[in-house]
Protein backbone atom coordinates (compact mmCIF):
# COMPACT_ATOMS: atom_id res chain seq x y z
CA UNK A 1 0.00 0.00 0.00
CA UNK A 2 1.38 3.43 -0.92
CA UNK A 3 1.75 6.32 1.68
CA UNK A 4 -1.02 8.26 -0.09
CA UNK A 5 -3.17 5.30 -0.07
CA UNK A 6 -2.42 4.11 3.72
CA UNK A 7 -2.89 7.84 4.61
CA UNK A 8 -6.45 8.36 3.43
CA UNK A 9 -7.30 4.62 5.01
CA UNK A 10 -6.07 6.06 8.60
CA UNK A 11 -8.13 9.03 7.55
CA UNK A 12 -11.17 6.88 6.83
CA UNK A 13 -10.42 4.51 9.43
CA UNK A 14 -9.95 7.69 12.11
CA UNK A 15 -13.19 9.31 10.74
CA UNK A 16 -14.90 6.40 11.39
CA UNK A 17 -13.43 5.92 15.03
CA UNK A 18 -14.77 9.47 15.92
CA UNK A 19 -18.17 8.10 14.83
CA UNK A 20 -18.41 5.46 16.49
CA UNK A 21 -17.23 7.15 19.89
CA UNK A 22 -19.88 9.91 19.94
CA UNK A 23 -22.59 7.37 20.89
CA UNK A 24 -20.14 5.45 23.54
CA UNK A 25 -19.19 8.64 24.82
CA UNK A 26 -22.36 10.01 25.67
CA UNK A 27 -23.78 6.52 27.51
CA UNK A 28 -20.09 7.06 29.59
CA UNK A 29 -20.86 10.78 30.40
CA UNK A 30 -24.00 9.38 31.57
CA UNK A 31 -22.68 6.81 33.95
CA UNK A 32 -20.04 8.83 35.45
CA UNK A 33 -16.89 7.40 33.54
CA UNK A 34 -14.24 10.00 32.60
CA UNK A 35 -12.13 9.98 29.69
CA UNK A 36 -8.54 9.18 31.92
CA UNK A 37 -10.80 5.89 32.73
CA UNK A 38 -11.30 5.17 28.83
CA UNK A 39 -7.76 5.99 27.64
CA UNK A 40 -6.75 3.53 30.41
CA UNK A 41 -8.77 0.80 28.57
CA UNK A 42 -8.02 1.75 24.79
CA UNK A 43 -3.73 1.60 25.85
CA UNK A 44 -4.76 -1.79 27.69
CA UNK A 45 -6.65 -3.11 23.94
CA UNK A 46 -3.66 -2.10 22.07
CA UNK A 47 -1.01 -3.64 23.80
CA UNK A 48 -3.67 -6.89 24.19
CA UNK A 49 -4.43 -7.28 20.26
CA UNK A 50 -0.45 -6.13 19.42
CA UNK A 51 0.92 -9.04 21.89
CA UNK A 52 -1.57 -11.64 20.55
CA UNK A 53 -1.86 -11.04 17.31
CA UNK A 54 0.72 -9.28 15.57
CA UNK A 55 3.60 -11.42 16.25
CA UNK A 56 6.17 -12.43 13.70
CA UNK A 57 6.91 -15.93 12.27
CA UNK A 58 4.77 -17.46 14.99
CA UNK A 59 6.66 -16.21 17.29
CA UNK A 60 5.21 -13.58 20.03
CA UNK A 61 6.12 -9.28 19.80
CA UNK A 62 8.99 -8.13 21.58
CA UNK A 63 7.94 -5.00 23.72
CA UNK A 64 10.00 -3.26 21.55
CA UNK A 65 7.82 -4.08 18.39
CA UNK A 66 4.27 -3.64 20.39
CA UNK A 67 6.49 -0.27 21.53
CA UNK A 68 6.65 0.52 17.93
CA UNK A 69 3.10 -0.81 16.63
CA UNK A 70 1.00 1.29 19.27
CA UNK A 71 3.36 3.81 19.54
CA UNK A 72 3.28 4.14 23.69
CA UNK A 73 6.37 4.25 25.46
CA UNK A 74 8.29 0.81 26.49
CA UNK A 75 7.66 1.22 29.92
CA UNK A 76 3.74 1.72 29.47
CA UNK A 77 3.91 -1.59 27.40
CA UNK A 78 5.67 -3.14 29.90
CA UNK A 79 3.31 -2.33 32.70
CA UNK A 80 0.15 -3.27 30.32
CA UNK A 81 1.79 -6.61 29.47
CA UNK A 82 2.13 -7.14 33.19
CA UNK A 83 -1.47 -6.33 33.94
CA UNK A 84 -2.57 -8.66 31.55
CA UNK A 85 -5.37 -10.87 32.72
CA UNK A 86 -6.45 -8.96 35.87
CA UNK A 87 -9.73 -8.33 34.35
CA UNK A 88 -12.49 -10.77 34.64
CA UNK A 89 -14.66 -10.53 31.24
CA UNK A 90 -18.32 -10.64 32.31
CA UNK A 91 -19.82 -14.50 31.16
CA UNK A 92 -22.42 -14.55 28.35
CA UNK A 93 -24.06 -17.78 29.39
CA UNK A 94 -27.19 -16.81 31.23
CA UNK A 95 -28.27 -14.38 28.31
CA UNK A 96 -27.41 -16.81 25.52
CA UNK A 97 -29.18 -19.76 27.44
CA UNK A 98 -32.37 -17.47 28.29
CA UNK A 99 -32.96 -16.82 24.63
CA UNK A 100 -32.20 -20.35 23.42
CA UNK A 101 -34.97 -21.66 25.80
CA UNK A 102 -37.35 -18.77 24.78
CA UNK A 103 -36.69 -19.90 21.16
CA UNK A 104 -36.98 -23.48 22.11
CA UNK A 105 -40.47 -22.68 23.42
CA UNK A 106 -41.50 -21.22 19.95
CA UNK A 107 -40.53 -24.26 18.47
CA UNK A 108 -40.96 -27.09 20.16
CA UNK A 109 -44.33 -28.52 19.60
CA UNK A 110 -44.19 -30.24 22.94
CA UNK A 111 -44.79 -26.70 24.68
CA UNK A 112 -47.63 -25.86 22.44
CA UNK A 113 -51.17 -25.57 23.00
CA UNK A 114 -53.65 -27.24 20.07
CA UNK A 115 -53.42 -23.67 18.07
CA UNK A 116 -49.27 -24.59 18.29
CA UNK A 117 -48.74 -21.54 20.52
CA UNK A 118 -46.45 -21.92 23.32
CA UNK A 119 -48.38 -22.53 26.47
CA UNK A 120 -47.93 -21.38 29.95
CA UNK A 121 -45.78 -24.03 31.97
CA UNK A 122 -45.96 -24.97 35.01
CA UNK A 123 -42.11 -24.40 36.68
CA UNK A 124 -41.85 -28.02 37.88
CA UNK A 125 -42.98 -31.29 36.48
CA UNK A 126 -44.01 -33.03 33.94
CA UNK A 127 -44.35 -30.96 30.55
CA UNK A 128 -43.11 -27.63 32.88
CA UNK A 129 -40.47 -25.20 32.07
CA UNK A 130 -38.12 -27.09 33.76
CA UNK A 131 -38.35 -29.76 30.94
CA UNK A 132 -37.80 -27.16 28.95
CA UNK A 133 -34.81 -25.79 30.13
CA UNK A 134 -33.60 -29.58 30.89
CA UNK A 135 -33.96 -30.15 26.88
CA UNK A 136 -32.84 -27.25 25.59
CA UNK A 137 -30.22 -25.06 27.97
CA UNK A 138 -27.76 -27.84 28.97
CA UNK A 139 -26.90 -27.39 33.20
CA UNK A 140 -28.22 -23.92 33.81
CA UNK A 141 -31.04 -23.75 36.56
CA UNK A 142 -34.58 -23.55 35.02
CA UNK A 143 -35.23 -20.88 38.20
CA UNK A 144 -32.48 -19.16 36.49
CA UNK A 145 -33.28 -19.14 33.59
CA UNK A 146 -36.75 -17.65 34.40
CA UNK A 147 -35.60 -15.04 36.99
CA UNK A 148 -33.48 -14.03 33.93
CA UNK A 149 -36.38 -14.16 31.51
CA UNK A 150 -39.32 -12.46 33.97
CA UNK A 151 -36.74 -9.58 34.59
CA UNK A 152 -36.70 -9.29 30.72
CA UNK A 153 -40.57 -8.57 30.60
CA UNK A 154 -40.22 -12.00 28.11
CA UNK A 155 -42.26 -13.93 30.84
CA UNK A 156 -45.00 -12.97 33.37
CA UNK A 157 -46.02 -15.30 36.21
CA UNK A 158 -49.96 -15.73 35.54
CA UNK A 159 -52.40 -18.85 38.05
CA UNK A 160 -48.95 -20.39 38.90
CA UNK A 161 -47.43 -21.11 35.65
CA UNK A 162 -45.23 -18.86 33.14
CA UNK A 163 -46.71 -17.56 30.60
CA UNK A 164 -44.80 -15.84 27.58
CA UNK A 165 -44.85 -12.14 26.88
CA UNK A 166 -42.39 -11.60 24.23
CA UNK A 167 -41.37 -13.88 21.28
CA UNK A 168 -37.54 -12.49 21.79
CA UNK A 169 -35.00 -11.88 24.38
CA UNK A 170 -34.18 -8.50 25.20
CA UNK A 171 -32.96 -7.23 28.81
CA UNK A 172 -34.24 -4.18 28.64
CA UNK A 173 -34.65 -3.89 32.46
CA UNK A 174 -31.32 -4.62 33.35
CA UNK A 175 -28.74 -1.77 32.11
CA UNK A 176 -25.72 -3.47 33.50
CA UNK A 177 -27.23 -7.00 30.75
CA UNK A 178 -27.77 -4.22 28.44
CA UNK A 179 -23.92 -2.63 28.51
CA UNK A 180 -22.47 -5.92 28.24
CA UNK A 181 -24.82 -6.72 24.98
CA UNK A 182 -22.95 -3.07 23.75
CA UNK A 183 -19.58 -4.95 23.97
CA UNK A 184 -20.62 -8.11 23.14
CA UNK A 185 -23.03 -7.05 19.48
CA UNK A 186 -21.04 -4.07 19.03
CA UNK A 187 -17.34 -5.63 18.52
CA UNK A 188 -18.84 -8.96 16.89
CA UNK A 189 -20.51 -6.27 14.10
CA UNK A 190 -16.79 -4.95 13.86
CA UNK A 191 -15.19 -8.28 13.29
CA UNK A 192 -17.24 -8.65 10.30
CA UNK A 193 -16.30 -5.46 9.04
CA UNK A 194 -13.03 -6.78 10.01
CA UNK A 195 -13.47 -9.57 8.09
CA UNK A 196 -14.93 -8.04 5.38
CA UNK A 197 -12.09 -5.68 4.96
CA UNK A 198 -9.38 -8.60 4.90
CA UNK A 199 -11.40 -10.56 2.58
CA UNK A 200 -9.61 -11.19 -0.80
CA UNK A 201 -12.43 -13.11 -2.35
CA UNK A 202 -16.01 -11.79 -2.88
CA UNK A 203 -17.61 -15.36 -1.92
CA UNK A 204 -15.48 -15.34 1.01
CA UNK A 205 -16.94 -12.22 2.86
CA UNK A 206 -19.52 -12.50 5.55
CA UNK A 207 -23.17 -10.71 4.99
CA UNK A 208 -23.51 -6.77 5.85
CA UNK A 209 -26.08 -4.91 4.81
CA UNK A 210 -29.02 -2.51 5.89
CA UNK A 211 -31.65 -0.43 4.45
CA UNK A 212 -32.10 3.06 5.22
CA UNK A 213 -33.85 6.04 3.74
CA UNK A 214 -33.81 9.56 5.53
CA UNK A 215 -36.27 11.63 4.20
CA UNK A 216 -39.50 9.47 5.37
CA UNK A 217 -42.27 11.50 7.18
CA UNK A 218 -42.00 11.01 11.12
CA UNK A 219 -45.99 9.71 11.12
CA UNK A 220 -44.37 6.51 9.89
CA UNK A 221 -41.93 5.96 12.58
CA UNK A 222 -44.17 3.84 15.13
CA UNK A 223 -45.89 1.76 11.98
CA UNK A 224 -41.87 1.21 10.76
CA UNK A 225 -41.00 -0.16 13.94
CA UNK A 226 -43.92 -2.71 14.51
CA UNK A 227 -43.52 -3.89 11.17
CA UNK A 228 -39.86 -4.33 11.00
CA UNK A 229 -39.64 -5.90 14.44
CA UNK A 230 -42.63 -8.54 13.48
CA UNK A 231 -40.13 -9.28 9.94
CA UNK A 232 -37.03 -8.93 11.88
CA UNK A 233 -38.44 -11.59 14.87
CA UNK A 234 -39.67 -13.98 11.91
CA UNK A 235 -36.70 -14.67 10.18
CA UNK A 236 -34.73 -14.57 13.46
CA UNK A 237 -36.99 -17.60 14.61
CA UNK A 238 -36.52 -18.97 11.49
CA UNK A 239 -33.42 -19.26 11.82
CA UNK A 240 -33.00 -20.30 15.52
CA UNK A 241 -34.71 -23.28 14.44
CA UNK A 242 -31.65 -23.92 11.51
CA UNK A 243 -29.35 -23.75 14.22
CA UNK A 244 -31.06 -25.46 16.93
CA UNK A 245 -30.98 -28.40 14.27
CA UNK A 246 -27.37 -28.53 14.24
CA UNK A 247 -26.29 -27.54 17.23
CA UNK A 248 -24.33 -29.96 19.26
CA UNK A 249 -24.96 -28.78 22.50
CA UNK A 250 -22.64 -28.87 25.45
CA UNK A 251 -21.39 -32.27 24.77
CA UNK A 252 -20.16 -32.23 21.05
CA UNK A 253 -19.40 -34.94 19.34
CA UNK A 254 -15.35 -36.08 20.19
CA UNK A 255 -13.19 -34.91 17.08
CA UNK A 256 -15.51 -32.43 15.51
CA UNK A 257 -14.83 -29.10 15.32
CA UNK A 258 -17.13 -26.48 16.40
CA UNK A 259 -17.78 -22.75 16.44
CA UNK A 260 -20.31 -19.78 16.84
CA UNK A 261 -22.85 -19.00 13.89
CA UNK A 262 -25.47 -15.93 14.11
CA UNK A 263 -27.35 -13.54 12.50
CA UNK A 264 -27.86 -10.43 14.21
CA UNK A 265 -30.50 -7.32 13.19
CA UNK A 266 -31.09 -3.60 14.69
CA UNK A 267 -33.81 -1.07 13.88
CA UNK A 268 -32.52 2.53 12.74
CA UNK A 269 -34.22 5.61 13.79
CA UNK A 270 -32.01 9.01 13.39
CA UNK A 271 -34.40 12.50 14.49
CA UNK A 272 -33.68 15.47 12.72
CA UNK A 273 -30.18 17.20 14.42
CA UNK A 274 -31.06 19.58 17.63
CA UNK A 275 -29.00 22.77 17.85
CA UNK A 276 -26.26 22.23 19.86
CA UNK A 277 -25.72 24.35 23.21
CA UNK A 278 -22.66 26.47 23.42
CA UNK A 279 -20.20 26.14 25.92
CA UNK A 280 -19.93 28.39 28.67
CA UNK A 281 -17.66 29.40 31.72
CA UNK A 282 -18.75 28.93 35.06
CA UNK A 283 -20.41 32.66 34.92
CA UNK A 284 -22.40 31.55 32.46
CA UNK A 285 -20.97 33.50 29.74
CA UNK A 286 -19.23 31.81 26.13
CA UNK A 287 -16.43 29.91 26.52
CA UNK A 288 -13.08 31.18 24.64
CA UNK A 289 -10.61 28.27 22.97
CA UNK A 290 -8.14 27.91 25.53
CA UNK A 291 -4.70 25.67 25.10
CA UNK A 292 -2.47 24.28 27.82
CA UNK A 293 -0.43 26.70 27.44
CA UNK A 294 -2.73 29.71 28.98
Amino acid sequence: MSKGARSTTQEALLSATARIFRPLVRILLRNGVACNAVTEVVRRAFVDVANAEFGLQGKPPTQARISVLTGLHRKEVSRLLKEQGTDVLPPEARRNRAASVLGAWLRDPEFHDELGQPRPLPLSGEGSFADLCKRHSGDMKPGSIADELLAAGALEKADGKLRMTSRGYVPGKDPVEILRILGTDTAELIDVIDHNLRATEPNTRRYQSKVMYDRVPAECRDEFLRYSAVRAQALLEDLDRWLSERDLGDHPTAGISTLGLGLGTFQIVTESPAEQPTATTDSGEPAAPTSDDE
